[in-house]
């Protein structure tokens, strides 16, 4: 774990930051009955909890980012491995996805599940 933290994950974002959303809108839905009953807003919760987990995907692109060389290595067939453009890729996406899911936490806070 401490090597990912600090050599980072190219590919974490592109990852992350679609099944933190996938996870925080199956909550959205499965959870409105209970928040309808309970009249407890945890949707705003969950949808921190996963655009935290986004972000990590995020955080941890960006160190792949950081640590890549500049210039791809050839690999035996000859072909380049792109890691600094597929960690690009993976922040924007995970900051992407985080932003969705703040946005579904947001309407969590104005909507209390029992609108018809």
């Amino acid at each position: 774990m401490t090597g990912w933290l600090t050599r980072g994950l190219p590919s974490a974002g592109i990852y992350a930051g679609p099944t933190a959303w996938l996870i925080s809108t199956q909550a959205n839905y499965a959870l409105v009955p209970w928040v309808c009953a309970n009249q407890i807003r945890i949707i705003p919760l969950v949808a921190v909890m996963m655009a935290a987990a986004s972000l990590l995907g995020g955080f941890l692109s960006w160190r792949g980012y950081i640590t890549a060389a500049p210039t791809p290595h050839p690999d035996s067939t000859g072909a380049g491995r792109p890691h600094r453009f597929v960690a690009l890729i993976g922040v924007g996406i995970a900051l992407l996805f985080t932003a969705v899911i703040i946005i579904h936490g947001i309407a969590g806070m104005v909507f209390h599940g029992c609108e018809r």
